[in-house]
């Protein structure tokens, strides 16, 4: 199987260049690309012997260019077409770019790939109207890796819309479920970035602390899945074992369980439905028998009442939603806001009559996403400061 990495030497490319270190018989790296860590690029060329590298800031291009001189790896910049780089499709490209960043790129190399997976929400959120037209044009398998979508993915694939009655997403409640609602005031973002069970950035560590993740992961899922978003609901759940929960109207439950290990879903988007062997914790009764379920507290998390304020249709209201959110957890990681301010002003910048009326413009170019996001930066940074 060949295999594309966009952002290799992020957390999403790392986990799943272990997956192939572990088969290299299989799996075969074709191209990885970076954004500046030209360091470890360089490494994962040498380890995997990648022919293809992509390298997105042009400061480090020529540079590269001179330290790999002589060795058979082509460099590519940003600027290069992908039909230079592709002489037939991949058959899995992964992209493990952050944020709006990662758009671009995934709307460019789905016409080179079979499958596609992705766990970056800011782009399904805001482009799911032109990737899902990609996708269709090329016809491209689209597989979310995030856990939750990939559970929901993997539980009702088979289904639809009419089979289910609700779908439940568990959060773990982060570092503060425990704690008072004051704390949310005057916690450090040091503190807040402490996820209990999941190794992540310091980006969406504060939005799972708040719950604005699960808020995403919804808009999220209303995107990809054709299910009404009326279906969806949060628990609490702080063991983090069980992704989702899906009733179905004939009575059934069912529910994916793994450890908290972003490998999991990755391994499994690569070999689907074939059974292979990955290293994980035995199951025991001490943790079947301490599995917990919570509703939400929404004085604590009053995050989740902006699910009122989505909407399953594509629009660039989403994209306000996300840069607003974005720009404000950067002001909250400066100690320029406390942690609590984030909803607080989120709510109040998408009210805004010059945001609002965004909700019924649809996102029908990449232009006009990255337009909007601008002047919502601009507005977040004017309001919160």
């Amino acid at each position: 199987m060949s295999i594309a990495i966009l952002g290799s030497t992020g957390s999403i490319g790392e986990n799943i260049l272990d997956v192939v270190r572990k088969d290299k018989e299989n799996l075969k790296v074709v191209l990885l690309t970076a954004n500046k860590n030209y360091k470890k690029l360089i490494q994962q060329a040498k380890e995997f012997k990648v022919k293809n590298i992509l390298i997105y800031n042009d400061k480090y291009y020529e540079f590269l260019k001179v330290k790999l001189k002589g060795r058979k790896i082509n460099i590519f910049s940003r600027k290069t077409k992908l039909n230079k780089i592709f002489k037939k499709k991949v058959d899995y490209t992964i992209c493990g770019i952050s944020g709006l960043d990662g758009l671009k790129p995934t709307l460019d190399v789905i016409k080179f790939t079979k499958t596609i997976a992705s766990a970056n929400k800011e782009s399904i959120i805001c482009g799911w109207y032109l990737i899902n037209k990609k996708l269709k044009k090329y016809n491209t398998k689209f597989i979310p890796i995030d856990s939750e979508h990939y559970s929901i993915w993997n539980l009702t694939r088979e289904y639809s819309n009419d089979d289910i009655e609700e779908i439940i997403l568990t959060a773990s409640g982060g570092p503060l479920l425990n704690s008072p609602i004051r704390i949310q005031k005057t916690i450090t973002p040091e503190k807040t970035v402490r996820h209990p069970k999941w190794k992540m950035g310091k980006k969406i560590s504060v939005d799972s602390a708040n719950l604005m993740n699960k808020v995403f992961e919804i808009m999220e899922a209303s995107k990809m899945f054709n299910f009404d978003l009326e279906k969806y609901k949060i628990f609490i759940h702080p063991q983090s074992y069980a992704h989702t929960i899906i009733k179905f109207k004939n009575g059934l439950i069912k529910m994916l369980l793994h450890d908290t290990d972003m490998k999991i879903p990755i391994f499994n988007s690569i070999y689907d439905k074939k059974i292979k062997y990955i290293a994980s914790k035995k199951i025991n009764s001490k943790t079947l028998n301490n599995l917990n379920f919570y509703e939400v507290d929404k004085l604590k998390f009053p995050s989740v009442k902006l699910l009122k304020k989505i909407s399953k249709k594509n629009t660039l209201y989403d994209t306000v939603i996300i840069i607003a959110n974005e720009e404000l957890v950067k002001l909250f990681l400066l100690n320029k806001i406390s942690l609590r301010q984030i909803v607080e002003n989120l709510t109040k910048i998408i009210n805004l009559k010059e945001c609002k009326k965004y909700f019924t413009k649809k996102p029908t170019s990449l232009s006009k996403i990255l337009k909007v996001s601008e002047l919502v930066r601009l507005k977040t940074n004017a309001i919160s400061v």
